[in-house]
């Protein structure tokens, strides 16, 4: 038997040319995704201005139409009407709907005479509130002054015929600043500027004014004869801060007697009706 030795082959290397080395190092080897998600970088805020305040000289943006709840009654919208409709109905003049619903339409129209532009609203479910409206002050005199003037100062207020009022008026009438309508629901500092009035027949006690004081919320007290005859005007630190730091009260003298005027900058401010002497006196402390 012939036994044949084969030659051992050994593997030989088989050279790469240069064109393909440069190929394969040249390519860009992508890593293989992760099935958890990357974190992105949280890019830096960038830092917004401040927006003025109503108290700063800057241009004021146009508000809209406030909505006014229904009124409470289809049969009166004023003290003329409403006496026409106590005389028709035999309504008697002692009960406590005549002379709370009188007492409600003579300070508004009271308050209309100092420039308030207001409405009753109240009713069964009025959470405490009788008027509903705004009042347009004039604007101060500033070095710069803003390109339009600021928007009216929106009012709420209580009418309260009692013969003894105190402190607990002023604490509902705080109150009162929850339940507003949204039209009327404000912060102090803030927009809308909202401001509450409470109303009474005698003037204003050593309590009430230091409730007034007190108080966190914008607030005045007038005192107003059932005859519709202003005695007196009261404003705390947080109803200046709203707009009224020009405000002053005068008292006007007619044959009839006197009654409160207002004066803004040293300016009286001309009744809505009527004449007589005006006289310029500071701020009620």
């Amino acid at each position: 038997m012939r036994v044949f030795l084969l030659p051992r082959f050994l593997p030989r290397r088989l050279p790469v040319s240069p064109s393909l080395q440069r190929t394969f190092s040249s390519a860009s080897i992508r890593p293989v995704p992760s099935s958890q998600p990357q974190q992105q970088q949280q890019q830096p805020l960038e830092e917004q201005p401040d927006q003025p305040s109503h108290g700063q000289n800057a241009a004021y943006s146009p508000t809209p139409a406030l909505i006014y709840p229904s009124p409470p009654s289809q049969h009166h919208t004023d003290l003329s009407s409403f006496l026409s409709y106590a005389t028709r109905t035999n309504l008697d003049p002692t009960s406590t709907f005549y002379v709370g619903t009188h007492f409600e339409y003579t300070a508004c129209a009271a308050l209309a005479r100092l420039g308030f532009s207001l409405r009753r609203v109240g009713g069964t479910s009025d959470c405490g509130i009788d008027l509903l409206g705004t009042w347009e002050l004039p604007s101060p005199r500033t070095p710069h002054a803003p390109q339009s003037s600021p928007p009216p100062l929106r009012i709420l207020a209580q009418c309260k015929a009692v013969q003894r009022p105190g402190p607990h008026l002023v604490r509902e009438l705080e109150g009162a600043f929850a339940g507003a309508p949204a039209g009327w629901r404000g912060r102090r500092g803030a927009t809308p500027r909202v401001m509450g009035v409470l109303v009474t027949e005698k003037s204003a006690t050593r309590g009430i004014r230091e409730a007034l004081g007190r108080s966190r919320w914008p607030m005045m007290f007038v005192a107003c004869s059932r005859a519709g005859k202003v005695g007196q005007v009261l404003w705390n630190r947080g109803a200046e801060v709203e707009g009224l730091e020009g405000l002053g009260v005068g008292t006007r003298y007619t044959g009839e007697g006197s009654e409160v005027v207002l004066s803004w900058e040293g300016k009286y401010l001309p009744l809505a009706q009527g004449d007589g002497e005006a006289v310029v006196m500071g701020r009620e402390a």
